[in-house]
């Protein structure tokens, strides 16, 4: 098998570079969105780890979890993909131990918050979503949670997505729902 070509690489490079210019005009729109929301006070604000996150938090472990659970915050200046392709692409981040389709467990719910669509989802199982966007590495984690919502604003959605050890993710869920229920525009 040859190597790609110098033109290919440079094609391939270009390519690479104007995806990451979109991705960083998007997270430099959302900062100018006017959606806003009460971070509960326990959460930890952390730096966002990519600048496809407009925020992104540490929930503390409860004891005996072995690991924190995280919140991040997503918007993609209007782009990102409709409410069901997000829904489609959190439940297959989720696999079931006995090999069952995550769809069949995972739950969905509705509402309005400030005149806004909202869509909630809830998966629990083994979190096996992609370590880096586009790699073939995913994570395996056993009895892990899911929890996620999609509020569609004025100016294009914004995704809320909460992971981790099930009993951490139990702790913060009143706190994820009060975040949620806060959501308005300003």
């Amino acid at each position: 098998m040859q190597a790609p070509s110098r033109t290919a690489r440079q094609t391939s490079r270009a390519a690479c570079c104007g995806l990451l210019a979109a991705l960083l005009a998007a997270a430099s729109a959302g900062a100018q969105v006017a959606l806003r929301y009460d971070a509960p006070a326990a959460w930890i604000a952390v730096e966002p780890s990519s600048p496809m996150r407009v925020a992104q938090f540490l929930l503390p472990r409860v004891n005996d979890d072995a690991e924190d659970a995280e919140c991040v915050v997503f918007y993609f200046g209007g782009e990102g993909g409709g409410v069901e392709a997000n829904l489609d692409r959190w439940t297959n981040q989720m696999l079931q131990p006995d090999d069952s389709p995550s769809a069949d467990v995972a739950t969905t719910t509705g509402f309005e918050v400030a005149g806004m669509p909202v869509t909630v989802l809830e998966v629990p199982g083994i979190y096996a979503a992609e370590v880096v966007p586009g790699s073939k590495m995913r994570y395996y984690k056993r009895d892990f949670r899911l929890k996620a919502a999609v509020v569609e604003s004025p100016d294009g959605p914004y995704f809320f997505k909460l992971t981790g050890p099930s009993r951490t993710v139990a702790r913060w869920e009143a706190d994820f729902d009060t975040l949620i229920n806060s959501v308005r525009l300003e």
